[in-house]
């Protein structure tokens, strides 16, 4: 019988680690995000910062590209973020 490989694990700390939320598109809606990102990234760039909105204009998804430090941390920054009902999706 073959064994299953493994998943591939996260190497900490991990530059350009990508973190997609999605949500209902509103005037204040990045600023919302980001301001929860802020709370657990500390050198969050917002540079590399890329937002899209779905073709009807009701969703957006706004991705992040940060140095993950831990699961721990992602853990926590997922938990933030999924707390709010005006994020429908975190990836």
């Amino acid at each position: 019988m073959a064994q299953k490989a493994d998943p591939a694990k996260i190497q900490f700390p991990c530059p350009n680690y990508p973190v997609k939320v999605l949500g209902e598109t509103s005037a204040d809606y990045q600023e919302f995000v980001v301001e929860i990102m802020a709370k657990h990234v500390a050198d969050l760039n917002l540079d590399k910062l890329k937002v899209n909105e779905s073709s009807n204009g009701r969703f957006t998804s706004i991705t992040f590209f940060i140095t993950a430090t831990g699961a721990d941390q992602l853990e926590a920054l997922h938990k933030d973020l999924i707390q709010h009902k005006r994020i429908r999706m975190v990836m």
